[in-house]
Order: structure tokens, then C-alpha cells, then sequence
């Protein structure tokens, strides 16, 4: 991953991480399948004028619909929890 923006591909702007936010200064992104922990951090610490403590990354399996009798899969994808160091201004008011 040589480029910061095909790591990253956006918040995860859900209840979990903006409670995750508020207590543990953890911050969520929707990350590229193929990325690993150090690309992720790298990134996020190029983005913004971050330090990062701790990367946690998750795998998402894609969840089943339906179109009519027609079913399908969303595509699977990847969620990263991205600890910032102590005394860090958190970035994530600006997503």
C-alpha cells in the first residue's frame, strides 16, 4: 500500500464508534481489505497530525440480502480501531 488514500477509505460513522470515541479516544475507518496494521497506522498518521498508540483491525463478513426472490452478498470488508497516544487532539470532530 503505497498511497494513503487506498488504505483508508472513510469513518465508520456508527453508535459503537462514537461511544468508543468519547471514553477510549479510539477512532474507527473503513479500511481496505488488503491493508495490515502498520499501513494503517502510517496513514492515519500522515493524514492527520496524529500519534497512534494501538491498531486493532476487524474483518467484516458481508451481510445477506434480498431483491425479490433474488439473494445476494454485500462484499466483505475490513474495519480498523485506531488508539490515539495520550495527550493527542483527537481529529475525529472534523470527519
Amino acid at each position: 500500500m503505497k498511497n494513503i488514500y487506498n488504505v483508508l477509505k472513510g469513518p465508520c460513522l456508527t453508535e459503537k464508534a462514537a461511544l468508543l470515541h468519547e471514553t477510549e479516544k479510539k477512532v474507527v475507518f473503513k479500511v481496505n481489505p488488503d491493508s495490515n496494521k502498520i499501513a494503517i497506522k502510517q496513514a492515519v498518521e500522515k493524514m492527520f497530525p496524529v500519534k497512534v498508540k494501538n491498531v486493532r483491525v476487524a474483518n467484516m463478513h458481508g451481510k445477506q440480502k434480498r431483491v425479490g426472490r433474488f439473494t445476494g452478498f454485500r462484499n466483505d470488508w475490513k474495519k480498523a480501531y485506531v488508539t490515539l497516544s495520550e495527550g493527542q487532539i483527537s481529529f475525529a470532530d472534523e470527519l
